[in-house]
């Protein structure tokens, strides 16, 4: 397995923005983050739900259906490259204007349901780069809760940067996208190195 284009990918994908990470954001520079403390834990719980459900499905997929592989390489690879155009085109977010959203573990936990930027995540994670390479339950599991615990810590650092992080990214957008885009294109290349 590749590790770099792994990590890489994961990386950039749960530290890009995304519903979680507007959300912990918002409710921190908002509430504090000692109050956005359930909401966090609600998106970690989700998070380890929906990697479970995506790890199985794609389980499954290639166990009982073989030549589906490369098409989900393809898939996955494609994927990769759309997030590298969108965030190379990445205009500034005004995250502050209409996020009404409560600061629950409910509502953390439920938006990971309706996220199809972690979805998408995790199907690719494991059709690509895990399981090409790893077909026992154990390290399934263990990837699963990897990815969980990479992309809730994504949400974390938003949350203990609040608004200084949103500044920060708005004044080095360009070059800052343009290196995000590139190690994207470098991950899906190397899908099939």
């Amino acid at each position: 397995m590749n590790f770099s284009a792994f990590f890489s990918y994961t990386l950039l994908t749960a530290y890009t923005p995304g519903p979680n990470n507007i959300m912990s954001m918002t409710n921190a520079s908002k509430d504090g983050l000692k109050r956005t403390f359930p909401f966090l834990s609600g998106v970690c719980t989700g998070f380890i739900v929906v990697m479970s459900v995506c790890a199985a499905f794609s389980s499954l997929l290639y166990a009982f259906i073989p030549s589906i592989k490369p098409i989900m390489l393809w898939i996955g690879a494609v994927y990769i490259l759309y997030l590298a155009w969108t965030v190379w085109r990445d205009k500034p977010h005004d995250s502050k204007g209409g996020i009404t959203q409560a600061n629950s573990f409910l509502s953390g936990m439920l938006l990971q349901f309706v996220n199809v930027k972690i979805i998408l995540y995790g199907i690719t994670a494991m059709s690509s780069y895990i399981l090409p390479y790893y077909h026992d339950v154990i390290s399934i599991a263990l990837f699963a809760l990897l990815l969980s615990a990479i992309g809730t810590s994504g949400c974390i650092c938003w949350a203990i940067f609040g608004a200084a992080f949103e500044k920060l990214f708005c004044k080095y957008r360009k070059p800052i996208n343009l290196i995000m885009a590139l190690l994207l294109v470098y991950c899906a290349v190397s899908l099939f190195l």
